[in-house]
């Protein structure tokens, strides 16, 4: 019996939904595996509700959410068909158009009635997903901003998941504040990387200095530097555009490429999560502030002085699941802060406006790493605050 080709596109999809498929099941296994053996304790982070593959479905839910997915695809046309493919078979890693449907178009699954595009990222990215609001859409989509919306973008790639901080914070992840005083360090880069000694980190370049000091320059919302372990590895990397894809490979990549970077580092740990960096993260300025989605298959750790109380005299690392959303910076937040003596490192002045960003490894004082600079691989995001 011969199939249309709308019905192979639909049998496609399903067997790449998210709880199917051995060898990503496998791969989801061993990501949360070494997750976990590098936490303290379960490994807690901000991203609450984080879903393995085969979470236990019954047979009859299971079937359920079979026919109403195929329900809703066999509305598609085939070219939106084939668009949703392309997102869900390359994992968000390829550019793919809106998939646009009715906004008023919801689909009931038992109990529970579920927009569209809650339902398809229930499907094919977060099996525990419960509502709209656990979700933010990424600024690439052509719904973002739109509030009232006839048509709404039903892609699962278009949308992230949001990270609820962790109240009261793991006390593995925070650093205190009452030891450290305040040091000058002429002619290094503004930077809050702790180095656990008193040596100043590496020098500024003319165009390093060039980019972060010119006096009344807007042309920038930030620089990211690139290290690896306690060595910055290329120049700073200055951002113009409201987004930055960050990334090792990332199929049609247009960004901060770490790949091509040239790096004399040989530890074998550096190389192999330089490896795991893969589609790496996204940066974004966006009205409330700027936001990194986690676009990897690993973890980030993530601290920041805005994501902090700002009565608190510690530091919180944050942990962020891949396929995540957290605001790691708030610029109304961080011109408030008044902190004047608060330095979280002896040999250089804290700033509120420096973010860092590791990746697959964390650090704290339930890690073997205690500072940043011991984590293989890693970014600093440098904001200009003019």
């Amino acid at each position: 019996m011969f199939r249309t080709k709308r019905s192979v596109l639909v049998r496609r999809l399903w067997r790449s939904r998210a709880p199917g498929g051995e060898e990503e099941e496998e791969e989801e296994a061993a990501a949360a595996a070494e997750a976990r053996a590098h936490a303290c304790g379960e490994g807690r982070g901000c991203c609450p509700g984080k879903a393995g593959r085969g979470c236990g479905a019954s047979a009859g839910a299971e079937s359920e959410l079979k026919a109403l997915t195929h329900t809703v695809l066999k509305r598609l046309k085939e070219r939106q068909l084939e668009g949703l493919l392309h997102a869900v078979e390359s994992r968000g890693g390829a550019r793919t158009p809106c998939l646009q449907l009715p906004a008023k178009a919801d689909s009931r699954l038992g109990q529970h009635s579920y927009p569209l595009p809650v339902l398809l990222c229930k499907v094919f990215r977060w099996p525990d997903l419960r509502h709209c609001s656990e979700v933010k859409r990424l600024c690439c989509c052509e719904s973002y901003g739109k509030a009232h919306a006839e048509l709404v973008c039903c892609n699962p790639y278009h949308l992230s998941r949001l990270c609820e901080l962790e109240s009261p914070p793991p006390p593995y992840s925070r650093y205190p504040m009452d030891f450290l005083k305040p040091t000058d360090c002429p002619d290094s880069v503004p930077s809050s990387t702790e180095t656990g000694g008193a040596n100043c980190l590496a020098p500024a370049g003319p165009s390093d200095s060039q980019v972060l000091q010119e006096p009344g320059d807007r042309s920038h919302w930030c620089v990211v530097a690139y290290w690896e372990e306690k060595t910055r590895v290329g120049r700073l990397y200055s951002v113009q555009e409201p987004s930055l894809d960050i990334f090792y490979d990332l199929p049609q990549g247009n960004g901060f490429c770490l790949g091509q970077l040239n790096s004399d580092n040989k530890s074998q740990l550096v190389q192999k999560v330089r490896s795991k960096i893969g589609y790496g993260i996204q940066l974004t300025k966006e009205v409330d502030g700027v936001w990194v989605y986690n676009r990897s298959s690993y973890p980030i750790f993530i601290k920041s002085a805005t994501l902090d109380n700002p009565d608190s005299r510690t530091l919180l690392v944050h942990k962020v699941f891949p396929g995540f959303s957290i605001k790691a910076f708030d610029y109304e937040k961080a011109y408030t802060l008044q902190r004047p003596n608060d330095h979280e490192f002896t040999q250089q002045p804290w700033t509120g406006f420096t973010v860092q960003i590791s990746f697959v490894k964390g650090w704290g004082q339930c890690y073997t790493r205690q500072f940043i600079s011991s984590c293989p691989c890693w970014l600093e995001v440098i904001f200009n605050n003019r």
